[in-house]
């Protein structure tokens, strides 16, 4: 009988002190020196030779070849198993692994140690008598098993060849994560002894076949192929390929095929284990759909770990017990079309995270897909609806997890037949929501196509039989950060998570990081049967939920310290900003913020007080074609009607200029000659517009005008690439051109007559000072292009340099993100040249009421921080809007003031409610642990009988390790709050 186990509840208290011995001993190797890999390589350059001839002693027998047991000189065998490969005579051999079959035992041959096996040195294995031969065994025994393969050589091969895995058909292939082992079997054979395979599989070996087994795997091998399956990737073809050469590295192809059996045996031990880990041994009842799965063990679940809406504090806010999904489709998950559906057994349907087959089958033949265009910018997920790969029978899978910890909910994968539709996601959903949900009135849903997927979300549930969502449940959408720039700009305030009660400091992205690992398996289960493919997933999707159930405390440790400083950084800035401000003017404001958030979930229109709604500012075109109009109502004369076309070709030619001085300078003095064939190109096109329209000039500045009066080389601000100071500089300070075939010629450097080159003076004395007008209202219109461009440009730079950091990435994504970063840095430096041009030559105008408004751009101004992409992003609190972003062309200032208040306050209430959260969060978790610990004991006794001492035992054992969790995240968490306590 088992010792009666009572697990101790009650927590202790543990010194979390760094100081004393311990930790001033922890102070001192922190302060010393470390060696360096390449320091270890160089000291082992100097010990290479003698490790090498060590390696190579091994091979022979040791001097005095003596057994290792009995002293016997006459050894001949050696175990590689063992530790230290001892020696052995054949008694002592035999004796010492009769419980060690897998052992690798080669013999001495007189000249070197060549592989041999058990079976070779006559060695049985009994079953049923702790290793003795069975009292009832006789010598006839029944060998063959039509149900299993035979290893038979052709006559060449058996001719020539005796190697120690081929066997005689009275052995049985055994398969360990060592080697493929032949061994000599023995059943017992007492008149109430288990089949052969009971037999096998009581003594660690899963058999192949069941009435005559002649192949069996041992636990240790499948545990070994499930493991490697969950951490490479690796497929059962190549685990198998890899134990057939550590059996044989010069005849791999010679050791007997299991890979097919391998496969099969594997589907049943992943099987086996779901249902023990979940109880089923201990119940006497089919699983229901989900409940072969592991769920979040922090996100609330009334009833399991946190209270029901009775009990719960009534100081508490309601979003605190709020469900928080993301939603996701990925598009690697493909399906072949299966050879014989028909044949298809089903282990787990329906039983973990994929859903039932069937009854998904009938949603989809009774679910309408309206086809609504994307209202928005174009998402992959609507262009790819009208999607069919007629060679797959799924296009990828999608589903559903919680937003905040990234647990796969059970029972809500789905398949995609034409891509990512709405009936498939609608699916996912409505079981997402209704999985441990009882008590729960609020979800917060991310989904990358929320803005057109939550629109009529609620009609398509009624108008169909198999779905539902939870009475009384609100379902408010938001949109992750990382997709939320791919929409038009009014869905970031509508959608975003920074303006959402309740969704705390959430990126709604954490399922991109999800779908990785399951991607290195995505090629090997594509060809798969459709249940074996639907086994293999659900089985990555819940060893993930249990990587996260054992490492949730540290994570919420960070999260916590991060809340902490969170609040008091966005505390500090929103005072400091509040101070500036009149209180009728905060009392509006916090008003329009209230009734924002109480209709965001029903109109997410009422969130645009969140955005600067402001005219745009005219473009050049614009002024261009006001110009053009004004003269042509006025009656002007042909020559006064084309003057604006003829001064924004002009402007034009002055940016050509600027993009070809740029490129000249980037070549720098080890140029192809294709570089400078492709410049010579350029300066001759751009040589024949300054012809034509100088020529143009004196029918616009009259007979009077030389152009011999004004001939100087183009002074251009350049932006250095270099972070040092003093990095804007005209061309004349630093020569660029490193092109001297070119030299005769310079078109990039010509002064061309417009208004602003010639001067007031000049144009006043031609009776011209009409175009200088003109000139500085198409100047106004090149300021506000190359602004706009200039935001435009930042804010996809901001986006990029988030993508080389995103933790869903690859390296080769990444990579591809850098480049993409220094392209759009080079475009922006050539905006901002063409800024300063076009403001230096407003001064020459003399527009100074346009000068106040266009300020001069620093090199400081033109850094893409995460405030561009995200204002509301932490380390941007401190952080003022600068002049640019809010130029405000009607000077209604305070707008942009507005806006930048009520996001600062959004900022500062998203991480209070992120502190609150995470300590709730703490102490579900520990509920959860304590919760299961407790459900563990109760499968002890069923209906008050006492179970079978194994099931027993295996409870307490799974009762203790949930209590550990519990006890380790309490002392985690007390570590990082002193005031956390289990029920916050």
């Amino acid at each position: 009988m088992l010792p009666q186990y009572t697990p101790d509840f009650t927590f202790h208290n543990a010194d979390w002190s760094d100081h004393g011995p311990i930790g001033s001993l922890n102070v001192l190797l922190a302060k010393k020196k470390t060696k360096s890999p390449n320091d270890y390589l160089r000291e082992w350059m100097a010990r290479k030779d003698d490790y090498l001839r060590v390696l190579l002693e091994r091979e022979a027998p040791p001097s005095n070849k003596c057994c290792s047991l009995c002293n016997a000189d006459s050894v001949v065998y050696r175990c590689h198993d063992c530790l230290g490969d001892p020696m052995f005579c054949i008694k002592c051999c035999q004796d010492e692994h009769r419980q060690l079959p897998f052992h690798k035992i080669s013999k001495w041959n007189g000249s070197f140690f060549e592989a041999t096996s058990s079976t070779k040195i006559d060695m049985e294995f009994h079953l049923g008598h702790s290793g003795l031969p069975c009292p009832c065994l006789k010598d006839i025994h029944e060998w063959e098993d039509l149900e299993e393969p035979t290893c038979e050589l052709s006559s060449d091969y058996s001719a020539t060849l005796e190697l120690p895995f081929l066997h005689a058909k009275e052995c049985t292939t055994v398969i360990d994560k060592s080697r493929v082992h032949s061994l000599l079997i023995r059943y017992c054979k007492c008149p109430n002894a288990a089949s052969p395979d009971r037999q096998l599989f009581a003594m660690g070996m899963f058999p192949a076949s069941f009435s005559r087994p002649k192949s069996a795997f041992t636990f240790s091998v499948l545990d070994s192929f499930l493991l490697n399956n969950l951490e490479c990737g690796t497929s059962a073809m190549n685990y198998y390929s890899k134990l057939r050469r550590m059996t044989s590295s010069t005849f791999p192809h010679l050791v007997p095929d299991r890979y097919r059996e391998l496969m099969r045996v594997g589907r049943q031990w992943r099987q086996l284990k779901l249902l023990k880990w979940n109880g089923f041994a201990h119940e006497r009842r089919l699983p229901d759909p989900g409940e072969l799965a592991l769920f979040c063990p922090t996100c609330p679940q009334p009833g399991i770990n946190a209270p029901q809406p009775a009990e719960r504090d009534s100081n508490h806010p309601d979003w605190i017990y709020a469900r928080s999904l993301v939603m996701d489709g990925n598009f690697k998950a493909e399906h072949l079309h299966p050879t014989r559906p028909e044949d298809e057994v089903w282990l787990t349907d329906g039983r973990c995270f994929m859903v039932t087959r069937e009854q998904y089958k009938m949603h989809l033949a009774g679910a309408k897909e309206n086809a609504h265009m994307s209202e928005c910018n174009n998402h992959r997920a609507v262009n790819q609806a009208n999607a069919s790969r007629h060679k797959l029978e799924a296009t990828g899978i999608g589903g559903c997890a919680c937003a905040r910890h990234g647990c796969f909910v059970p029972y809500s994968i789905v398949d995609f037949q034409k891509g990512e539709r709405h009936m498939n996601m609608d699916y996912a959903l409505c079981h997402a929501l209704s999985h441990n949900t009882d008590g729960l009135s609020q979800a917060l849903t991310f989904y990358d196509v929320n803005c057109q997927y939550n629109k009529f979300l609620r009609r398509r549930v009624n108008d169909s039989s198999h779905l539902s969502i939870p009475a009384g449940m609100e379902i408010v959408p938001g949109i992750g950060l990382w997709h939320v720039h791919g929409h038009q700009d009014k869905c970031y305030v509508r959608y975003a998570s920074t303006f959402i009660t309740g969704a705390a400091r959430i990126d709604g992205e954490i399922m991109e990081t999800l779908w990785a690992p399951l991607n290195i398996i995505s090629p090997s289960v594509r060809g798969m049967s459709t249940p074996h493919r639907q086994e293999c997933l659900d089985y990555q999707m819940n060893d993930s939920n249990f990587m996260k159930m054992i490492r949730m405390s540290g994570f919420l440790c960070r999260k916590y310290r991060e809340a902490v400083k969170g609040v008091s950084e966005s505390m500090t800035a929103f005072e400091k900003l509040n101070e500036t401000v009149d209180s009728a003017m905060v009392e509006a404001w916090v008003e329009q913020d209230r009734e924002a958030q109480l209709h965001q979930s029903t109109d997410p229109s009422a969130m645009d007080i969140f955005d600067v709604q402001l005219q745009k500012a005219p473009t050049r075109k614009q002024q261009e074609l006001a110009l053009l109009s004004s003269w042509t109502g006025n009656g002007g004369g042909h020559a006064k009607c084309g003057v604006a076309t003829w001064i924004a070709s002009g402007i034009t030619i002055e940016e050509l200029q600027i993009s070809l001085l740029i490129d000249i300078r980037r070549l720098g003095k080890h140029s192809t000659e294709m570089q400078l064939l492709e410049i010579v190109r350029r300066r001759t096109k751009l040589q024949s517009r300054i012809d034509e329209f100088t020529t143009t000039a004196v029918n616009h500045f009259g007979e009077d005008f030389d152009l011999d009066d004004d001939i100087r080389d183009l002074e251009v601000e350049f932006i250095d690439d270099s972070e040092g100071e003093g990095d804007v500089f005209t061309e004349s300070d630093h020569d660029s051109d490193h092109v001297p075939q070119c030299n005769f010629f310079r078109p990039e450097k010509v002064v061309i007559p417009l208004p602003s080159n010639i001067g007031i003076k000049r144009c006043t004395e031609l009776g011209v000072i009409h175009l200088v007008g003109q000139e500085v209202a198409l100047r106004e219109g090149q300021a506000n292009d190359t602004l706009q461009a200039i935001q435009v440009l930042l804010a996809d730079k901001a986006v990029l340099f988030r993508a080389t950091v995103h933790p869903a990435k690859s390296q080769a994504k990444s990579t591809r993100a850098w480049t993409q970063v220094h392209s759009v840095e080079r475009v922006i430096r050539q905006q901002t040249m063409i800024y300063l041009k076009c403001r230096a030559q407003l001064g020459n105008l003399q527009a100074h009421n346009l000068l106040e408004k266009y300020l001069r751009m620093e090199r400081s101004h033109l850094k893409a921080t995460a405030a561009v992409a995200d204002p509301n992003a932490q380390g941007q609190r401190n952080s003022t809007l600068l002049w640019f972003w809010s130029l405000d062309v009607q000077g209604d200032s305070g707008t942009v003031y507005r806006v930048h208040w009520l996001c600062t306050k959004a900022l500062r209430d998203r991480w209070s409610e992120e502190l609150l959260l995470v300590g709730h969060e703490m102490g579900w978790t520990v509920q959860f642990f304590l919760h299961k610990a407790r459900s563990w004991l109760s499968r002890i006794t069923h209906n008050g009988d006492p179970l079978p001492e194994g099931h027993k035992c295996y409870a307490i054992r799974q009762a203790h390790m949930y209590h550990d969790l519990a006890e380790h995240a309490r002392a985690s968490f007390l570590k990082a709050n002193p005031k956390f306590t289990i029920n916050a």
